[in-house]
């Protein structure tokens, strides 16, 4: 076998550069010594301002966080505060009806009848409603709890009698309702 020659024509070697080999001059021009100084100077002011800009703006974050914090802490240590400022006339309501001598049964009745409006309201302001299902009413194991199934003419699965009402405070179930339903029917076969 024969080899051919190398075909690269790419590089020949050429006589050293006298310039190419000469150390870099240590004093550069003297307007791009200026030039760089300053711009090294530029670039350390946008850094410093860059800087500042994030510790602002990491300090405005932690404040925002911290009076998130408080904030929250506040809302859970006040909670019922609300709440327990609507009860209070309510309370004052039956100290009343008790502090009531005159022994008259009607007007025991009539401040019993206005303290539970004033309880009503008090819960609809709180945002607690009742939860009362109707007879025939479906059978909803999120707001109704069965303590019984009884044989009924109604379709199974729903509410026969209310023995207690619920109550629901934002859509959230502080007690459900207690209900009997009905059972399915066992249908006669002959």
């Amino acid at each position: 076998m024969t080899q051919n020659p190398p075909t690269d024509t790419a590089q020949a070697p050429r006589s050293p550069d006298p310039a190419a080999s000469a150390p870099p001059d240590p004093q550069p021009d003297a307007g791009s010594g200026d030039a760089l100084e300053q711009a090294l100077k530029a670039a350390q002011h946008e850094l410093e301002a860059l800087k500042d800009q994030f510790l602002r703006a990491k300090a405005e974050a932690d404040n925002v966080r911290r009076r998130a914090e408080e904030e929250s802490a506040k809302a859970r240590k006040f909670a019922l505060e609300s709440m327990a400022q609507e009860l209070l006339p309510v309370k004052d309501s039956l100290e009343a009806a008790l502090a009531d001598s005159s022994g008259s049964i009607e007007a025991l009745k009539k401040g019993v009848e206005l303290t539970l409006g004033q309880l009503r309201g008090a819960f609809e302001r709180s945002r607690i409603q009742e939860v009362a299902p109707a007879v025939g009413e479906r059978f909803d194991p999120t707001r109704h709890q069965a303590i019984a199934s009884v044989p009924s003419e109604q379709p199974a699965n729903t509410v026969v009698t209310v023995l207690q009402k619920g109550y629901v405070l934002a859509e959230r179930t502080l007690r459900p309702a207690l209900v009997t339903v009905a059972a399915a029917s066992t249908g006669s076969g002959t």
